[in-house]
């Protein structure tokens, strides 16, 4: 987990962890926590903070603009390695502007391509660029695949190494990361981002809107969501809500109604809600997963609205993950066993508390019976806790 310092071999470099910020998280120098998935070297020189600024063009299907990028770097490195898929880099600057030296080097169909910056004496880089065609983490969907009918819908889904296909950053669990964005959409359209949104919508011409956010927390790249369509919002209590289509809405909430009661639950067992509220937003139902637990927003598919809340135990397994898997996060891929099996046991401890204990033996045999299935589908080298991904996606274990 990327929790601890430990101390440094003599023969590495001295990790650049001297004069950042106290919400930096450390970098893990152990052997064990050396991401094959990503082409960043960190303990040479790493990303702590990005900060977007884009335009989500629904008829291009891309967004552009520029992610600028704060560094740290160990003595004597005079380039950084970034994670990149598919991205159209107009150039790469300094913080003035001025431009630095970068190349992109050999493509690999599951990683992408690494890109390496000369940064001199920057400690801010400028990518100036554009998401690809069919950016991997990014769904563009037509009116007609949304509940309303009436308006393009984008979401983002960054697990496990998608984020890097429309956000040029060093992307690997182990290096976390705090961001900021200002988002421009089309006026007829709402931004909502993993992060606290900043102030109100500010009117860009006749035609759009820009949405500022801020994540002052060290997350893992792979958090790092947005979801642009015609929403809107219900508060459901003090710190939790629900964002969605306005067909969708009001069954929504009634469905999370539950959320507040959940959240007192998972402090009673877990310690503080460190993340302000905890908001959630109903998708088109072409979400590709039962739900995301990206920080602050939540991520759901709307097939668990069932009508009798028979399905919430997905609230509590989202909410869990606010503990185990966003505070607590594993270094690799390799050891994702640590983000789902301890919030598959704290999502079942928070129904147990909320329904009581008949709703908790079911989840237990619910979950029992699940594994069992799975684990019949699973090839041999699958089955481990700890797998060895090197030369696989990370999804061929998922």
């Amino acid at each position: 987990m990327a929790l601890v310092v430990t101390g440094c071999r003599s023969s590495d470099p001295e990790p650049p962890e001297n004069n950042l910020p106290d919400n930096v998280a450390p970098i893990l120098d152990r052997d064990d926590a050396v991401d094959v998935h990503s082409f960043a070297k960190p303990l040479e020189a790493r990303v702590y903070h990005v900060a977007l600024d884009l335009d989500v063009d629904f008829d291009a299907r891309r967004v552009a603009g520029t992610a600028t990028l704060d560094i740290d770097v160990a003595d004597d490195t005079e380039t950084i390695t970034l994670d990149s898929r598919n991205l159209a880099i107009e150039k790469i600057t300094d913080i003035e502007g001025n431009p630095l030296d970068w190349s992109a080097g050999e493509t690999s169909e599951a990683l992408g391509t690494p890109i390496t910056v000369t940064f001199g004496d920057a400690r801010k880089l400028v990518v100036h660029y554009a998401s690809g065609e069919d950016a991997s983490a990014l769904q563009w969907l037509t009116p007609e695949q949304t509940a309303g009918g009436r308006h393009p819908f984008l979401l983002s889904q960054g697990q496990a190494i998608e984020n890097r296909s429309w956000i040029p950053t060093q992307d690997s669990p182990g290096i976390r990361q705090t961001w900021e964005a200002q988002i421009t959409v089309p006026t007829a359209l709402t931004a909502v981002m993993s992060a606290e949104s900043v102030g109100e919508p500010v009117p860009e011409g006749e035609t759009g809107r820009t949405f500022k956010f801020e994540m002052d927390k060290s997350v893992p790249p792979y958090l790092i969501a947005i979801a642009v369509g015609d929403i809107e919002f219900r508060p459901l209590g003090l710190r939790s809500g629900v964002w969605a289509e306005p067909e969708l809405l009001p069954a929504a909430a009634a469905e999370l109604a539950d959320t507040e009661s959940m959240i007192s639950a998972a402090e009673d067992l877990f310690g503080p809600y460190d993340w302000g509220r905890y908001d959630m937003i109903v998708l088109p139902p072409s979400f590709p997963y039962g739900g995301m637990e990206n920080p602050r927003l939540t991520f759901l598919t709307p097939t668990f609205i069932a009508g009798d809340k028979s399905l919430t135990a997905l609230i509590a397994h989202e909410l869990a993950h606010s503990w185990s898997g966003n505070l607590a996060t594993n270094a690799t891929w390799a050891d994702f066993w640590l983000n789902e099996g301890m919030t598959v046991w704290a999502e079942q401890r928070i129904v147990e508390a909320v329904y009581g204990e008949e709703a908790y033996a079911q989840q237990v045999a619910l979950s029992m019976e699940d594994l069992d299935e799975e684990l019949g589908n699973l090839e041999d080298w699958q089955k481990p806790l700890a797998i060895d991904l090197k030369g696989k996606h990370p999804d061929d274990w998922f």
